[in-house]
C-alpha cells in the first residue's frame, strides 16, 4: 500500500513510522497482511508521476483563526496538494487521512476536507495529532479495505 505525506512537526512522520511498523508486524504473522510504502513529500521533492494508487497523510496547519469561525487558509502542506495536482497524480488517489489538534473545533483535520473536496475522493480517517495504538490498528485496517487488500 502506497502512502504520500507530509510532515512539518514531526508528527505525521511518528504516526507513519508507527503504522510502516505495525504493517511489517502483521505481515510476520500473515503474509497476506500488505506492507506500506510511505514517501515523505517536502518542498524539495521534484515532481513526479505516481503510476500506482496511494492515500495521502495530510496534518492540518492554517493560517490562524480562532477555531470557530475564521482560520481556513493551508499554509504549510501546498507541496504535498502540489505533487497530487501533477500530471496525473490525482487520479491514483484513493483518498486522504488527515490528523490535527481537537482542540481546534471545526477546524480539526479541516486540509484533509479540503484535499478530499479539491481532488474528488474521500476522507477516509483521521486521528489527533501522533495518534494512537488505537488509531494505527484501525488505519492499517481502514486502508486494507481501500486498497482491497
Amino acid at each position: 500500500m502506497n502512502i504520500l505525506y507530509f510532515s512539518m512537526s514531526g508528527n505525521t512522520r511518528a504516526f507513519i513510522r508507527s503504522l510502516t511498523a505495525y504493517a511489517e508486524k502483521a505481515h510476520e504473522e500473515d503474509e497476506k497482511a500488505p506492507l506500506i510504502h510511505a514517501t515523505e513529500i517536502s518542498d524539495q521533492t521534484p515532481p513526479a508521476q505516481e503510476t500506482e494508487p496511494f492515500a495521502a497523510f495530510v496534518p492540518t496547519y492554517l493560517d490562524g483563526g480562532n477555531g470557530l469561525d475564521n482560520g481556513t487558509d493551508e499554509i504549510i502542506t501546498n507541496a504535498l496538494g502540489e505533487y497530487i495536482e501533477f500530471g496525473t497524480n490525482a487520479a491514483q488517489c484513493v483518498g486522504i487521512v488527515g490528523s490535527g489538534n481537537k482542540n481546534f473545533n471545526w477546524q480539526y483535520c479541516l486540509t484533509a476536507k479540503q484535499y478530499a473536496e479539491k481532488f474528488a475522493v474521500p476522507v477516509l480517517a483521521d486521528y489527533e495529532l501522533r495518534g494512537t495504538p488505537t488509531d494505527t490498528k484501525r488505519i492499517y485496517q481502514i486502508l486494507r479495505e481501500t486498497f482491497k487488500v
